[in-house]
């Protein structure tokens, strides 16, 4: 059996630079240099509180591979088409893990740059504790195919549910579909268990992220797709709340957009940049960081 990353809090390599109605309740909160606003809705079906990041998810972020995208290195790295796929992307249980094996061993040859390497060696990586990871080549992910592949670059599993019109959702390893968004579970002293949903950040991804040039969802460029993400993310939240809790939100958010929409709307996430001086060579950050959507 695989290792969950969930229960692995993994040290960084130092080589590698619902059928009953839920019901929602604003709340503000505080953290550190910004206000947030989350909207809590009860499951109707677990003992489950969720707790969602308003303002990133009526934010316009979109997603800038090839498009701007610098990716995760620690200076700016858009020609190297890496985008965050720089590390192996952490599983979250047997069932991912399997789930993208059987992908693998189904995807066109002729999308995937590294099939050979896949199907003679495995597409997963098993550390010493027995935490499970893609495996890499070339200092990237097993999947991503490189600049100047005749099928292109990017992930070769999203090609092939292009290619095929499947759900990318059910080919990638969770983590990679869920992206930008992260989910993190607590357990209350009731046995209720409160799942957030929020945005991806730096500190998310360990000591690394710290020294990453650039990063997607602090980046004022990013958020600028033709809809809010609660929206363009639509599927995935579904996938990842259930369908009741996703329509109660949607519900919410409507209200909330329609409101910012009668006033000039600001910028619903504190953006800060960060990073190397420009004109850095990109090198790895002195820790790889995981890539877990709950830790």
């Amino acid at each position: 059996m695989y290792r969950s990353a969930v229960a692995t809090r993994k040290t960084p390599r130092r080589d590698r630079p619902v059928s009953s109605q839920a019901h929602a309740a604003q709340q503000t909160v505080a953290a550190p240099g910004a206000v947030r606003e989350w909207v809590s809705i009860d499951d109707p079906f677990e003992e489950r509180t969720w707790l969602l990041d308003v303002g990133f998810l009526l934010s316009r972020w979109q997603c800038l591979y090839a498009s701007g995208c610098q990716g995760v290195l620690t200076g700016p790295a858009a020609d190297l088409a890496q985008g965050c796929c720089s590390y192996g992307a952490h599983f979250t249980c047997d069932e991912d893990v399997k789930r993208v094996q059987d992908a693998a061993a189904n995807l066109d040859l002729s999308l995937w740059q590294f099939a050979a390497e896949g199907r003679l060696r495995g597409v997963v990586d098993l550390d010493e504790e027995g935490t499970a990871t893609t495996r890499l080549v070339d200092d990237a992910c097993i999947f991503l195919n490189r600049p100047g592949f005749a099928a292109g670059a990017g992930c070769a599993l999203h090609l092939g549910a292009i290619r095929s019109g499947a759900q990318a959702m059910g080919l990638k390893p969770d983590v990679c579909w869920q992206l930008p968004l992260r989910r993190h579970d607590d357990d209350g002293e009731d046995g209720t268990v409160i799942s957030t949903i929020t945005s991806w950040q730096r500190k998310h991804w360990g000591d690394g992220g710290a020294e990453f040039y650039w990063w997607c969802t602090e980046a004022p460029e990013a958020f600028s797709g033709p809809e809010p993400l609660y929206r363009s993310m639509q599927q995935e939240l579904r996938a990842m709340v259930g369908g009741e809790v996703y329509a109660t939100l949607e519900r919410y958010l409507d209200v909330k957009a329609a409101e910012r929409a009668q006033h000039d709307e600001a910028t619903p996430v504190a953006l800060i940049s960060r990073g190397s001086a420009r004109g850095a060579s990109p090198s790895r950050p002195r820790g790889t960081p995981p890539r877990t959507p709950q830790s």
